[in-house]
């Protein structure tokens, strides 16, 4: 049954001059058949729904976020600044009460994207929500926020951006990165030093259907949204766990989807992937869109929709029931398990990047400047393409004493022609390069 009407805001951007190639998935037919069928449905008519233009992100907005190699003005396109200024359009809205909900419809997508940007991995180069999240901390104020990742794939990125912040809670709901790029995204990765546990990952089997994302809405993502209590609900919305992708394998609905965004209710939705451009966008944005509006989403039906073949066989309930168990003890355990390492002073991690889409490889290292009051602040160096970047990033939500050692460092650093050091200062909104 539909919920009481809610005003909806719609930002809709299909990037007609960037795509990576003219027959690549990620390409502006994507959102061309949705407009389509929103027009189609008469959605411009509906009272409670109200469509908006999208913004130019700032590139300040990006270097908030990103610490882009050599920088934003040389590694984005104009596409990719309305993409994110979309984004920040969908949120002003809510913020800024013109209505109560709404969704950024736009591309090119940017979960994939980390904090630090050499350039395309996994068809994104800046992270959308990250950037979005951020604007409204800095001109809103608000502190809890929650993002809720549904694309098929592991939102690597935004995990990466938030993965030391206890404030953010990250859940990403997603096809086991054993059988999926970016290979990532299992339970263990909980979060950094001073967030264990405000990262949780539900990493499903392939052939999962309605039943079992139900199940992990109702035995995990919302017990566990519950207890965090956010201010904000994001929700980056890829639609690509629908049962036509053609990259994916996995077994959701058009239905599955109307009724995982009215569980969820979430403030601001921003589309992330979803590759089946003719047989699931048009119909799974149609179903989000109504029931974010309280609208009915009964009809959102695909023409070949059969509820029999989307039956799961016990043995995968069993499983994925068992793996909502554990990310709901995870979560009940971060506050011990943060007290215990807040007390290790410097924790330093390495990994290896690697961006798909032009073929280089980026070793990043980081140093977790850890504090008993705050999540401290973060040292990053990270190599590739014969460039290095050395930066000391200080969150919004750092205490004072970590803020001044933060930025005394970076004082006392120096860089070369091949190396570039950076403070991105989120407390006095600050991106100063030497």
């Amino acid at each position: 049954m539909p919920s009481a009407p809610t005003s909806t805001g719609l930002v809709l951007f299909p990037a007609f001059d960037w795509c990576i190639s003219p027959t690549h998935p990620e390409r502006e037919e994507r959102l061309l058949y949705t407009k389509d069928q929103l027009i189609e449905e008469g959605l411009e008519d509906v009272n409670n729904i109200s469509f908006f233009n999208p913004e130019i992100a700032a590139h300040h907005d990006i270097d908030r976020v990103h610490l882009c190699v050599p920088s934003s003005r040389k590694l984005l396109t104009e596409s990719h600044l309305i993409s994110a200024g979309g984004a920040i359009r969908a949120a002003r809205a809510v913020m800024e009460r013109e209505v109560e909900k709404a969704f950024a419809v736009v591309r090119p997508p940017g979960h994939h994207a980390m904090q630090t940007v050499f350039g395309d991995r996994g068809f994104c180069i800046v992270n959308i929500e990250a950037i979005m999240v951020e604007y409204i901390r800095r001109h809103y104020g608000i502190r809890k926020i929650a993002i809720v990742d549904t694309d098929c794939h592991h939102g690597d990125g935004t995990q990466d951006i938030f993965y030391n912040d206890p404030d953010t809670l990250f859940i990403s709901l997603h096809q086991d990165g054993r059988t999926l790029y970016p290979g990532s995204g299992f339970l263990h990765e909980s979060g950094g030093p001073s967030a264990p546990g405000y990262t949780i990952n539900l990493p499903l089997p392939p052939e999962t259907s309605e039943e079992g994302f139900d199940m992990a809405m109702e035995r995990a993502i919302m017990p566990i949204l519950d207890a965090f209590e956010p201010e904000l609900i994001i929700n980056s919305a890829g639609q690509d766990n629908h049962y036509t992708d053609p990259i994916t394998n996995m077994n959701f609905t058009a239905q599955g989807y109307a009724r995982l965004n009215r569980r969820l209710n979430p403030d601001i939705c921003v589309l992330e992937g979803g590759y089946s451009i003719e047989g699931a966008l048009p119909y799974t944005n149609l179903g989000i869109i109504l029931a974010m509006a309280g609208l009915d989403t009964s009809h959102v039906r695909e023409p070949d929709y059969d509820p029999a073949n989307f039956v799961q066989p016990p043995e995968m309930n069993s499983y994925i029931g068992e793996l909502c168990d554990q990310a709901v003890a995870l979560f009940a355990g971060r506050e011990q398990l943060r007290r215990e390492q807040a007390e290790q002073g410097v924790v330093t991690t390495d990994k290896r990047i690697y961006y798909d889409t032009t073929g280089f490889d980026v070793r990043e290292s980081r140093s977790y400047h850890l504090c008993p009051h705050c999540p401290g602040f973060t040292e990053i160096t990270a190599a590739g393409l014969d460039r290095q970047v050395h930066a000391f990033s200080i969150p919004f939500n750092a205490c004072p004493r970590c803020h001044t050692r933060a930025k005394d460092r970076f004082q006392k650093s120096s860089g070369d022609g091949h190396s570039q050091v950076v403070l991105q200062d989120r407390i006095d909104d600050l991106y100063e390069l030497k």
